[in-house]
């Protein structure tokens, strides 16, 4: 889809999703996938829900997603005049970045010393949080519809009773015993 044909909503989705998918890459949803550049096999973040976190309002940025999707526009346009990349007109300037001008930027915009460093970092926690615990969703139902990053992780349902227990020790050995005033639902007396 291209910028002059597509509205804000979009170019804002399409920015997000290079975005999430630069921190933890998927594969394209189809070969007219731009914004999911496939620099890895399976699902990434887009895939995991990234943008429907990022939208929530429990972030506590959804609000300023406009002016973010701005912002890392801009930046994108920078790096490109600065590094000499001629942009795809068509596209929101971030999306037309290659994967690895994207993660080059991304990696600038949130090293030490950055001024704008916490929120861009922050928005890379969201779309880790995204793919690693399905932030937006409860854990159950994440579960039970195939989350593509819990089902990567090998996250498996509760016991009967709602519970997680883990009978085969992930160290391969018990770590500690249970504190002596831990009763039967794991919880301290």
């Amino acid at each position: 889809m291209r910028p002059d044909s597509m509205d804000g909503r979009a170019s804002r989705t399409m920015t997000l999703e290079a975005l999430a998918d630069t921190i933890i890459p998927g594969e394209k949803r189809g070969p007219d996938d731009a914004a999911v550049a496939g620099a890895a096999t399976g699902p990434g973040a887009v895939a995991a829900g990234a943008v429907e976190l990022l939208e929530t309002s429990a972030t506590g940025i959804s609000q300023d997603l406009d002016a973010l999707v701005r912002d890392l526009n801009e930046h994108a346009r920078a790096y490109a005049a600065q590094h000499d990349r001629t942009l795809d007109g068509g596209l929101p300037p971030f999306v037309a970045l290659s994967f690895d001008d994207r993660t080059a930027l991304v990696k600038s915009l949130t090293a030490p010393g950055h001024p704008e460093k916490e929120v861009w970092v922050l928005l890379s926690l969201f779309s880790y949080m995204a793919f690693d615990t399905g932030a937006h969703m409860h854990t159950l139902d994440a579960i039970a519809e195939g989350h593509p990053g819990l089902a990567t992780l090998g996250i498996a349902m509760p016991d009967p009773d709602g519970l997680w227990r883990f009978p085969k020790f992930s160290y391969g050995r018990r770590l500690a015993d249970p504190h002596p005033d831990t009763d039967a639902t794991g919880s301290l007396a």
